[in-house]
């Protein structure tokens, strides 16, 4: 089978899930990646990693993907037309309507496997929301956790490559080398931020911003020094990591817990 839930006959589902299935919900997002790149980064970040992270696991994760949600909150970048965004209060209800669903089968793992920074603290809230609301234990992985969140950054973004940087756009580059237009790419890292102690992304002081507050190129980063190599090598290491992670997953349980809520 592929492993896929949408390719499963409805009889199949209650057979095929089980107590043991990890239920992997792709999020991308449909928004402005600066002059260099196309809106779908996120989406197809997050759709390639999930398929090859299926295919990694193999036979030892009971691993199913659902499909890759590719419109999720994008506030931050709205002021550039082109970009979709939810609200996220329906952000939410979708997600809780979809943990429902999948509540209503024998699985009792679901994994968000979030490709757009911006969606971090929102999905962190979900997880535990949907624990509560239908007793599934719940996850969010990244294939980067966002420097905005306190994961790495280049020494030369000054840990600033939140969006649309460097190692984005080798990511990207090498899953879509035609999609790509580095001729276009430019630095743009906010330096004048740099020396801050705490007001800083993935600083203690957070703070409210959008994309617009560091110029009208749309991404903050620096992808000038973006190849393919570079994103081959990162494809690899992510897969690697997250792999590892659902074979971890796959094995969590809260000791001698009940269900957290209702499974309704």
């Amino acid at each position: 089978m592929s492993g896929r839930l949408e390719d499963l006959r409805g009889p199949q589902v209650a057979e095929t899930l089980g107590p043991d299935s990890v239920v992997v919900l792709p999020i991308g997002a449909i928004e402005q990646h600066g002059p260099h790149l196309p809106l779908s980064v996120d989406a197809v970040i997050a759709e390639e990693v999930a398929s090859a992270v299926l295919a990694a696991v193999g036979d030892d994760v009971d691993l199913w993907l659902l499909p890759t949600l590719e419109v999720s909150k994008s506030d931050e970048h709205t002021w550039l037309p082109g970009t979709l965004s939810l609200s996220g209060d329906t952000l939410s209800r979708v997600l809780d309507d979809l943990a429902r669903c999948v509540a209503a089968t024998r699985a009792r793992r679901l994994v968000f496997l979030n490709g757009h920074g911006g969606n971090s603290s929102l999905l962190s809230t979900a997880c535990r929301d949907v624990r509560l609301a239908h007793g599934l234990l719940t996850f969010l992985v990244h294939p980067f956790v966002p420097p905005a969140s306190g994961g790495p950054s280049t020494e030369e973004e000054f840990g600033f490559g939140i969006h649309g940087g460097l190692q984005e756009t080798a990511l990207f580059a090498y899953l879509r080398p035609d999609e790509v237009e580095m001729r276009l790419a430019v630095r743009n890292v906010p330096e004048w931020m740099a020396d801050n102690r705490w007001i800083r992304f993935g600083g203690p002081v957070q703070f409210g911003w959008t994309t617009r507050d560091f110029g009208v190129d749309g991404h903050v980063g620096d992808p000038t020094g973006a190849t393919v190599e570079l994103g081959e090598q990162l494809f690899g290491e992510v897969v690697e990591a997250l792999a590892d992670q659902m074979r971890e997953i796959a094995l969590f349980e809260f000791p001698d817990a009940e269900p957290a809520g209702s499974t309704g």
